[in-house]
């Protein structure tokens, strides 16, 4: 092998290397998942008893952070409440009457959506596959697969969850979620559940 062609094959091999480790950086692994609105989702997973990065993760999925987002189906915000849903807990919780109208205010999606997941907690005992299943179809579905035993509330199993949209929901969710605690757990004080 010549000269000029080893001195090549060394460049290639570092620059490879240095790649790897800049691809592995926190730096890196922030500029991919990114967590926007920050405060607002600090301030609410602890007024609902909630781990700010499951909340996140759930944006994340819902809405990209994006925050004049309507799916096909109706749901509005950053954290995707269908207006019948939103409506129901600002009945239930007695939120103010003007967030009916503030759906994509990035600060009452939040808000909803947190008091909302900490609702499902409290229905689902704590189970947060579950909790995520009902976000995602509904906590009366969910209870209904539970206590037909058509699936039993686990990750492991949620390949027997019926539909395919919310399996693919949870685990997604779970992705960003453990993504997030790996890159902000340390920095945050917050540590997975």
């Amino acid at each position: 092998m010549s000269f000029w062609r080893k001195k090549r094959v060394f460049a290639l091999l570092l620059l490879t290397f240095v790649i790897f480790l800049f691809l592995s950086s926190t730096y890196v692994g922030r500029m991919l998942y990114p967590i926007h609105y920050e405060q607002e989702i600090r301030q609410n997973a602890a007024k609902y008893d909630l781990d700010p990065f499951l909340v996140a993760a759930v944006i994340r999925v819902e809405s990209n952070y994006l925050t004049e987002t309507e799916s096909k189906k109706g749901a509005y915000g950053m954290m995707q409440l269908m207006p019948d849903t939103a409506n129901w807990i600002i009945d239930k919780a007695r939120f103010n009457e003007e967030f009916r109208n503030r759906l994509n205010d990035p600060a009452v999606s939040i808000e909803l959506g947190s008091w909302y997941l900490n609702w499902l907690n409290k229905q689902f005992n704590g189970n947060r596959i579950a909790v995520l299943a009902g976000y995602n179809a509904g906590h009366g579905k969910v209870s209904r697969w539970l206590q037909e035993n058509e699936w039993d509330g686990t990750l492991q199993n949620a390949d027997r969850i019926p539909y395919g949209e919310t399996r693919h929901y949870i685990q997604r969710v779970m992705y960003y979620y453990n993504k997030y605690v790996k890159l902000y757990g340390e920095e945050w004080g917050e540590r997975a559940a």
